[in-house]
């Protein structure tokens, strides 16, 4: 036998050969799929589901609330913290990690008002008077949990499940496993907050070491959310496609066979062809109703930036994309959810720019008809400490909190999993972020384990772990 073959091998070039195990499976998809690219096949044309049976939803909007929303003045209204306002923390509750809270922190009570309503008397806070009258399409899982207590790790996690940057975001792995049914508009698109970048940044959203091909499109603020899209002054649209027909064949002669990066950039280039041509009625939201557009409050100070982005939202789904992230809070500290110096100011600012438009969007994608093929998912990347930060504010806290989802084959009017009685630790049927990741691609029709992908000689997937579905809710 020559001395260059080795008979022993180690157990990632077992699972990783090309025609052994789980690797060898691995690696032929991916092939497959760079031939198909090659063939001209394209990529991001629409797929099948995993589960038929358990697609229930075609698209998400993920509405991200950055920063860290409370529970205890939103979603977990907590008596015994009211109770013990002032006072130190029994130690019956154990022991919590915090970024600023001091040893000598006493207890904060909330000076908002919870009561039930709806046919499922869901308790809502006063905080939120729109979404009151939305919460029997909600699902509201109060147990909630995360491994971070920092924003920027926090924020890959709950974007990628992982909390380190460099790994793809939820959008992105929804677009490498279903394609998008739109090809005049980007299939993951992201509408940041005016106001500024968070911590984690753009690396949160993108594709990580998925095909450059599935990155999201991050589109601008204000009233004209992508730029240069009316041709050149003098140039028609005949002449425009010509010019790209020719860079496009001039491109193609130049690119390597398997040059995923190059064929990403030249299927960006007819993407943008294409939304010249159709994108600007996106886009225009003018052609809403006068109704619609006060519904989600367009046109007033408080609410018009989140009601036109949401509204984008639901026109964009309405067209085909097949994942929307709508960031609420940009820029530093509290221009975000994040109350360190006092909870009510920062909260009722928060709350006053999203509630109505977020309820607006539950009711408008009911009234189309596109509520049950559209999930949404309502939340931050942690929430709130019940002790005090100074004397009016709280710290960021990963143990327990709130997050809702609706339409997309969720139940409605259900209320899952228990923090304790003032808040500190998820403590009944605790869900972590996988868990969440778990139920979006169940609902999605994509099976966890299904969808992966072969990066450094191993099968990645979004939920690194076996994440659970939520099976209460769905």
């Amino acid at each position: 036998m020559p001395e260059h073959v080795r008979l022993t091998r180690n157990r990632r070039e077992f699972l990783t050969d090309a025609f052994c195990g789980f690797g060898g499976m691995a690696y032929a998809a991916m092939l497959a799929e760079q031939q198909a690219s090659a063939a001209g096949v394209n990529p991001l044309a629409p797929k099948p589901p995993h589960m038929p049976s358990k697609a229930k939803a075609k698209s998400v909007i993920f509405l991200f609330m950055a920063g860290g929303p409370s529970h205890m003045e939103t979603f977990d209204p907590k008596p015994l913290l009211n109770q013990l306002n002032g006072q130190k923390r029994p130690a019956s509750f154990g022991e919590a990690k915090y970024q600023f809270v001091q040893k000598t922190a006493t207890l904060l009570g909330t000076k908002r008002t919870f009561a039930k309503y709806g046919k499922s008397g869901i308790e809502v806070s006063d905080l939120m008077p729109h979404t009151q009258k939305i919460v029997d399409e909600l699902a509201v899982i109060r147990s909630c949990h995360g491994d971070m207590v920092v924003h920027s790790a926090a924020q890959y996690q709950l974007m990628t499940g992982r909390i380190l940057p460099g790994f793809p975001s939820m959008g992105s792995w929804v677009m490498y496993g279903l394609g998008t049914e739109s090809q005049s508009l980007p299939g993951y698109v992201v509408l940041p907050d005016p106001k500024g970048a968070l911590e984690a940044g753009q690396p949160m959203y993108t594709q990580g070491f998925l095909p450059a091909i599935y990155q999201p499109s991050m589109f601008r603020p204000g009233n004209k959310p992508v730029l240069n899209l009316d041709l050149p002054k003098g140039v028609s649209m005949v002449e425009r496609r010509k010019t790209l027909q020719l860079l496009k064949g001039l491109n193609e002669a130049n690119m390597t066979a398997g040059d995923l990066e190059f064929e990403a950039r030249l299927s960006a280039y007819d993407l943008a062809f294409k939304m010249q041509v159709e994108a600007p009625e996106v886009f225009d939201i003018n052609r809403e109703s006068e109704a619609t557009r006060t519904m989600y409050g367009v046109g007033s100070a408080k609410t018009d930036d989140y009601g036109r982005r949401c509204l984008l939202a639901r026109r964009l789904v309405e067209r085909g994309v097949r994942f929307v992230t709508v960031v609420a809070g940009g820029g530093p500290g509290n221009l975000q959810w994040d109350a360190h110096d006092d909870i009510e100011e920062n909260h009722l600012r928060m709350a006053g720019h999203t509630d109505q438009p977020v309820a607006a969007l539950i009711q408008d994608l009911k009234q189309r008809g596109l509520l049950d093929q559209t999930l949404v998912v309502w939340g931050g990347e942690f929430g709130r400490s019940p002790e005090s930060q100074g004397n009016k504010g709280r710290d960021h806290h990963n143990l327990g909190f709130s997050m809702w989802m609706a339409g997309g084959g969720v139940k409605g009017g259900t209320v899952v999993g228990a923090t304790d009685d003032i808040g500190l630790r998820a403590v009944e049927k605790p869900y972590h972020f996988r868990d969440i990741h778990t139920t979006v691609l169940n609902q999605l029709g994509l099976n966890q384990d299904a969808l992966s992908f072969l990066h450094l000689g191993r099968k990645e997937r979004l939920t690194e772990i076996q994440g659970k579905v939520i099976e209460e809710i769905v």
